[in-house]
């Protein structure tokens, strides 16, 4: 008897599980809350349909104020005794936040500037967004206001039309608090600028 050959299985989402194993403690806050220089950069995840989507994940990494990338170690610091994540010291700068979004769509990192990590270069956040719906995460970058001169000159975003090249920039909400919607789809809105980097 022939054995049966048997089809690939198609891929498919489930989950996200974000909530279980992924967010933890102070996972937001790349600065201490009272850190004079820190900023607040928030937004909103939506999908195709306008909606928020409560189960997102919005990752951002990015240069300390004086360029550099090391980063302090320490996101995932663990209690000796019982072993269970506790977060950061609240102290140290390690360049990386993980932000669950609520129940209403909503997320937000404290941080502080960012600076050019090589001559030349713009100052932004690098952020990757996990959803529900998505085989795999989307990557773009958040540039504050202040760049956004600099962000128009770039030549590696100056094929995209202005409207386009403008879901790139934070908005200035008031001093030391920035606005940046992540939307997943055109539809209800114009879709966020997501860069490839196969």
């Amino acid at each position: 008897m022939e054995p049966t050959r048997l089809q690939p299985t198609p891929s498919q989402t489930v989950g996200p599980f974000y909530g279980y194993a992924l967010p933890f403690r102070g996972g937001g806050d790349l600065a201490a809350a009272g850190d004079p220089d820190a900023i607040i950069v928030r937004g909103t995840v939506y999908d195709g349909a306008g909606a928020p989507v409560p189960d997102a994940l919005v990752e951002v990494w990015q240069a300390a104020p004086d360029g550099s990338l090391r980063g302090a170690p320490g996101s995932m610091r663990r209690d000796p005794v019982a072993g269970e994540a506790i977060g950061r010291t609240g102290i140290d700068f390690t360049g990386f936040a993980r932000a669950a979004t609520d129940a209403d769509g909503h997320w937000h990192v404290r941080t502080l500037p960012p600076a050019p990590h090589r001559p030349g270069a713009l100052p932004h956040l690098a952020v990757c967004v996990f959803a529900r719906g998505l085989l795999h995460h989307l990557y773009t970058r958040i540039h504050l206001p202040e760049h956004a001169a600099a962000l128009d000159a770039a030549p590696q975003f100056a094929a995209l039309p202005p409207e386009r090249r403008a879901t790139l920039l934070a908005a200035a909400e008031r001093p030391g608090v920035y606005r940046f919607d992540i939307r997943l789809q055109g539809g209800a809105g114009e879709e966020t600028v997501f860069l490839d980097f196969a």
